[in-house]
């Protein structure tokens, strides 16, 4: 069967320039019992777009929307209604499949293709009580670039009781308005799911200082392993506030790989950032920092000095209840 499916999409590839619904039909029908290779390979070519097809979201290798397209593709021409409309009604039979990938395949055409009707079928599917039809909801309300999906997905960050139907949303909400991008990686913080942190690696190369700290903090609500290597840049950020907080999420981790970039704050220009990386050393309790904290105990500000001893008696476990050392930062955006 794969044999077969590869075949009829490298036809695809090579020469049609636009799908007829014969066509969409037979792939999305195979591609109901394809590997998750395969269905990602059909959702690249048939929307011209990368990542978030068949995996789950506990996969930490799940491309993540946003990602590359890969080098073939069919021509949809660009966003519109320009698709034939019963190419259109084939993609919508598959919108309920019990697939995930192919479900999401069918949300991203209709989201670009599908004209004003596909935004009252996605807010439909938003309702649904399967938390998989309404995460595919808020999929295809994203692809719609429709200003009415503001409202709809902001309730789903507030209230759904589904971590995967909330991400969705918040990454449909990745919108040019910086409010709305600080909500979502705001929500994605408040979920403390560790599956939120591919996302959140992408809002810390977000343009607006604002929403690079709210992704640290998110970070460090989450408290996954898998933040760290995301965090290393903003420990180096131009910005202060997203240097201080980048610091605090590290501490939060609480785990060895942040003790490189965390000594090297120990020499950051800043007294609160020296000081907040004292303390996130002394957090991770990695006997690999006892020499620069040494050196840290001879910083010309007090603060980081006292930081610096804190976080050498937690190294020690020579813990005096009478020394609390917190950093000083605003954590919450």
């Amino acid at each position: 069967m794969h044999a077969s499916l590869l075949a009829t999409l490298l036809l695809v590839f090579q020469g049609q320039p636009q799908l007829d619904s014969a066509t969409v039909i037979r792939i999305l029908s195979q591609l109901r019992t394809s590997d998750s290779a395969i269905c990602a390979l059909a959702g690249q070519a048939l929307t011209n777009y990368g990542g978030f097809w068949g995996w789950a979201y506990s996969d930490p290798a799940m491309p993540m929307p946003g990602g590359g397209g890969g080098g073939v593709h069919v021509e949809m021409h660009e966003r519109g209604s320009d698709i034939n409309p019963a190419v259109l009604r084939a993609f919508r039979a598959f919108i309920r499949d019990d697939n995930r990938c192919v479900r999401n395949i069918a949300a991203r055409v209709l989201g670009r293709h599908g004209g004003s009707s596909a935004y009252d079928l996605f807010v439909t599917l938003l309702r649904d009580p399967r938390p998989d039809l309404r995460e595919t909801g808020a999929l295809g309300l994203g692809e719609l670039e429709d200003s009415r999906a503001i409202t709809p997905l902001s309730s789903v960050l507030d209230r759904d009781d589904s971590p995967a139907v909330r991400m969705t949303a918040a990454w449909a909400l990745n919108d040019p308005v910086l409010d709305v991008r600080l909500t979502a990686v705001w929500a994605l913080g408040e979920i403390e799911d560790a599956a939120a942190v591919p996302l959140l690696a992408t809002a810390t190369k977000d343009r607006e200082p604002r929403v690079r700290q709210a992704a640290a903090w998110a970070l460090g609500e989450i408290e996954s392993v898998q933040g760290v290597a995301p965090l290393e840049p903003l420990v180096r950020d131009p910005v202060l506030g997203v240097r201080k907080t980048a610091l605090w999420a590290l501490g939060e981790i609480d785990d060895d790989r942040a003790v490189t970039p965390l000594v090297a704050a120990l020499k950051d220009s800043d007294i609160e950032v020296r000081a907040t990386a004292a303390w996130a050393l002394g957090e991770i309790e990695s006997p690999l920092a006892r020499e620069e904290l040494e050196a840290a105990q001879s910083d010309e500000a007090g603060s980081v000095r006292r930081a610096a001893t804190w976080a050498l008696r937690q190294i020690e476990d020579d813990h005096d209840p009478r020394i609390r050392i917190r950093p000083r930062i605003k954590i919450k955006p």
